[in-house]
């Protein structure tokens, strides 16, 4: 990358040259300390500069992106970083926001601006540089920038243009060696360089639905098992459970079939059931499979309520999979919470009808339990294969 040939030379600074600065300061309309704290909460040396500046487009934040958020903090008594992407781009500007303050929740001193920033990349254009300059002087706010820190090559020049110090970090991409440019082409690849909340963002959601004793929790286990990631048990039957054994302790010989059911039941079986795969999504590989979803809960509604109520249905999501476990063939087992033998081949259709207009992929699983596996396997297989589709960001001109 080339930057404008204009004004004087540019200083550059590391931490060991950089000039000092005492006592704390107002940013952003914050006090910020004049000491940093340590990983152990103590305070440690005076920082080095007032106020730091890190911009980017950070899409998505990466490891990279927080090792240079982390060395602007420890260097400064505050630091603004401007979010500028452009509308084009397929994450949204608030979600990256909201990532990155609850990544560095620790630095209060740090704050997190966004803008989106629409104007062509040109790194040799003055005028450019000008419109880009325009949008971060006004998400900064008029407050004065002592450094920029950067890990781009146009790093110094937007410190000219700021008349601040540039404070150059692992350019070389040594000690982090990642890239958003490499993330967007293979998250999967690079998931141990993502944050919890971009992980659960990126995340494939393969959901398994079926009739009663067809292998939906069997196969979820096994599947995460292949893929050494996460699964998410089937809440309905954990509220089943505990309504049985309510039920029990004033009936000590009532049965599964003298479980009740309302619809608020309903909505609180998918609203516990996306608490839980919520949270499984923030520390999963790139997949997580769930034993039931909203779209399922809908269709044990209306087989136990006759009908299925606008607030389930209203909560269903958009998985990347759903995985269909045929009823033929496997034999019932009567475990004590389960009530419906005789709808198995009712439910099966259900689901199948219910599937099929989603706008999701299906994939119908039949036969023993191996040919259901290896067709889950080659079904996953493809969904990883398929990659993630992410707009390309404005680029400079070759």
């Amino acid at each position: 990358m080339s930057a404008a040939p204009t004004g004087g030379p540019t200083q550059r600074a590391d931490t060991d040259d950089a000039p000092p600065t005492a006592g704390g300061s107002t940013v952003g309309g914050r006090t910020a300390p004049g000491t940093r704290p340590s990983p152990d909460g103590s305070r440690v040396g005076a920082v080095r500069f007032r106020h730091g500046l890190v911009v980017g487009k950070f899409y998505p934040p990466h490891a990279g992106h927080h090792a240079l958020i982390e060395a602007a903090a420890a260097r400064c008594a505050a630091v603004t970083v401007v979010v500028a992407p452009s509308r084009r781009e397929s994450i949204p500007l608030d979600l990256r926001l909201r990532w990155l303050r609850e990544v560095h929740a620790g630095t209060p001193w740090v704050r997190f601006v966004g803008r989106y920033d629409d104007h062509p990349v040109d790194y040799a254009d003055a005028d450019v540089w000008d419109l880009h300059c325009a949008v971060f002087r006004e998400a900064i706010g008029g407050d004065r920038v002592d450094a920029v820190f950067s890990s781009e090559a146009y790093g110094e020049e937007l410190a000219r243009r700021f008349d601040a110090v540039p404070v150059c970090v692992d350019l070389e991409r040594r000690r982090v060696p990642v890239s958003g440019t490499s993330v967007r082409a293979d998250p999967a690849g690079h998931w141990d360089r993502l944050a919890p909340p971009v992980r659960a963002w990126f995340v494939r959601r393969v959901v398994v639905v079926g009739a009663e004793s067809t292998g939906t929790t069997t196969m979820a286990a096994a599947l995460a098992a292949h893929y050494r990631t996460r699964w998410v048990p089937e809440y309905g039957r954990e509220l089943t459970a505990r309504k049985l054994a309510r039920l029990r302790e004033r009936t000590p010989e009532a049965s599964v079939f003298d479980v009740t059911w309302d619809r608020d039941d309903f909505v609180e079986v998918v609203r516990e059931q996306q608490a839980a795969e919520d949270a499984a999504a923030r520390d999963s590989a790139a997949l997580l499979f769930c034993d039931t979803d909203a779209r399922a809960t809908a269709v044990w509604e209306e087989r136990y309520l006759g009908a299925t109520s606008a607030r389930v249905r209203a909560a269903a999501r958009r998985p990347a999979l759903y995985l269909l476990t045929d009823h033929v063939g496997v034999p019932f087992d009567d475990d004590g919470l389960r009530d419906g033998e005789h709808l198995r081949a009712w439910m099966t259709d259900r689901f199948r009808a219910e599937l099929a207009g989603c706008g999701v992929p299906v994939v119908e699983l039949t036969g023993p339990h191996d040919r259901r596996l290896a067709r889950a396997v080659a079904a996953c297989d493809a969904l990883l294969a398929a990659g993630w589709s992410l707009t390309d960001p404005l680029a400079a001109p070759p």
